[in-house]
């Protein structure tokens, strides 16, 4: 290797150059009577033949709704098996997928609703406290393009039924008309300032991924992945069930949000080979006083990612969970979003201390971010990433896609990293003003505009700081207006049901002024360490970042 942060990733496994279903047609072929998924909470089992019958009779089900090529299809609810069909069977007919997060509260959905050009929306009747059903209603009317509206809970054996008619050779001509470059999927993430953006990726992007995410954990078809990780995002959809699918694993699906115990009862009684999770959801499962009475012995793999990822939990999940072969991956949902990944083989400190080397077919190199000339070998600059996983494009959104893919094709990714002699990554922190909390992406600007209606706030500046947890956590450093008073209790009620919970702040911080440079620019780097600081949060012994 030459003395620059430069390299690219090479494989004895060739691209597939397919769609989704194509590929997903040849594993039936081969794996039919084995399971393909499995999810105990709603008492639903399918073998890759049953499976392929249900995609099918989902797409009939879509194209008597009118959805075609090219139309979005919403899907608004937790981890369900209807989540997994609206997927494939998308995919199967050519309509892209628009993944709506479960924790989104009115703002959220709109905006994904409105901006997409949604034409049809399958969701839940709620996620836990949150009525779904009585969000809709309050944004619907400002969707003009939405035609339809399936609840799972009410409306599914109806929806069904709708597609009895249309015949088998219907949906085979809609998936013969079809290309591997067609956009498939929709996926909105928080960039460091405005709304969401959303991501829109390909069958060749996330089929691809997903794949060669299964190469490299050695998948067959005697693994059974269990997949606590929301679907709405990549770690789910294109880790989880594309990974499984495109090598006849079966995807379990432990529950419709992540619970600890009940997703180690399912690891244990499915016999799972592979677990995923981010940090967090190792921890608690960790933390559980029974953890040594579940049976890990069919456990060998699996991937932690999604945020900072502790040494001494990487250790544990390893001697506890008998997780051997675990890796750590590395990526964003504009690239598919996994661009480097650790090996099973990899030594422990290579395990723990970096995100592995780049992925086959990419390529990554560190680079200065003003100049933009690619650095030596250790040292460090921002990250960049070329290759059949970068994004289309941001949905209708051509000016901000030509902001974070340049004229050569590369995708910035905003994050700073070092490259040692080996290949491997080392991310060492991010120009990007994002907050990473337990794997969500965060925008302080979206969450500073919305306390700003406050009528008590004159001026709020939003950062990140250590959490133990999740990461980082939110915190907001407030200066109130002249002649008001408001209380952090007073604040969260505020938030509370207006923007996603997991966007409140957790910290609060009332000050006079900010910390500024000489031009008078805010200074959040300062503002970070004070507040790390008088919160005691600086000594939290973590790995490098690992964002997902």
């Amino acid at each position: 290797m030459k003395n620059i942060s430069y390299t690219s990733g090479i494989s004895d496994c060739p691209l597939l150059g397919e769609t989704i279903t194509q590929n997903l047609k040849k594993t039936v072929e081969k794996y039919g009577n084995r399971e393909a998924l499995v999810v105990p909470h709603q008492n639903y089992r399918a073998t890759y033949s049953e499976f392929w019958q249900q995609i099918n009779i989902v797409a009939k089900s879509l194209v008597s709704y009118g959805i075609k090529k090219g139309d979005r299809v919403g899907i608004w609810a937790p981890n369900r098996f209807e989540w997994v069909l609206i997927q494939y069977a998308s995919a199967r007919i050519g309509a892209i997928l628009v993944n709506i997060n479960p924790a989104y509260k009115a703002s959220g959905l709109e905006y994904a609703l409105i901006q997409s050009g949604l034409k049809l929306l399958v969701m839940s009747k709620g996620f836990r406290q949150t009525d779904y059903t009585e969000i809709l209603q309050q944004v619907k009317d400002n969707a003009k393009e939405l035609e339809n509206i399936i609840v799972i809970e009410k409306d599914w054996d109806k929806f069904l039924d709708s597609g009895k008619d249309i015949a088998d050779n219907v949906i085979d001509e809609m998936e013969s008309q079809l290309n591997f470059d067609d956009p498939i999927n929709i996926q909105y993430t928080s960039g460091t300032t405005g709304q969401p953006k959303g991501a829109t990726l390909s069958h060749h992007n996330i089929l691809n991924n997903g794949f060669h995410v299964g190469e490299r954990l050695k998948y067959t078809e005697k693994d059974r992945v269990c997949i606590p990780v929301p679907f709405y995002h990549c770690f789910g959809m294109v880790m989880g069930n594309l990974a499984s699918t495109s090598h006849g694993a079966c995807m379990v699906i432990p529950g419709e949000f992540f619970e600890p115990a009940q997703t180690l009862k399912v690891v244990q009684d499915e016999k799972c080979t592979s677990l995923y999770g981010v940090p967090t959801m190792f921890i608690a499962e960790l933390e559980l006083p029974d953890i040594d009475k579940y049976d890990f012995s069919h456990l060998r793999t699996g991937i932690m990612a999604g945020a900072p990822c502790p040494v001494e939990t990487m250790k544990q999940v390893i001697q506890k969970m008998n997780m051997r072969d675990v890796a750590i991956c590395y990526g964003m949902t504009e690239t598919s979003p996994v661009s480097t990944m650790s090996f099973p083989d990899d030594p422990f400190d290579k395990r723990v201390t970096t995100v592995g080397k780049v992925m086959p077919f990419l390529e990554v190199k560190v680079v200065d971010p003003v100049s933009g000339d690619v650095l030596k070998l250790g040292e460090q600059g921002e990250l960049c990433t070329r290759g059949y996983s970068v994004m289309l494009g941001y949905w209708d959104d051509p000016v901000t896609t030509g902001k974070n893919i340049d004229a050569n094709k590369w995708m910035h990714t905003g994050d700073l990293a070092v490259m040692d002699e080996e290949g491997y990554l080392a991310i060492t922190g991010r120009i990007k003003d994002l907050i990473i909390r337990g794997g969500e992406n965060i925008s302080p600007r979206e969450i500073e505009e919305f306390l700003m209606q406050h009528d008590a706030i004159t001026e709020i500046y939003v950062i990140a700081v250590p959490s133990q947890r999740y990461g980082e956590e939110v915190c907001a450093w407030v200066k109130i207006r002249q002649g008001y008073s408001v209380t952090e209790e007073e604040l969260f009620t505020f938030c509370k049901g207006r923007i996603d919970t997991f966007k409140i702040p957790r910290y609060w911080k009332f000050v006079d002024s900010f910390p500024t440079t000489v031009t008078g620019k805010i200074r959040k780097v300062e503002m970070r360490e004070i507040s790390s600081k008088e919160l005691n949060l600086e000594d939290f012994r973590l790995l490098k970042e690992n964002k997902i």
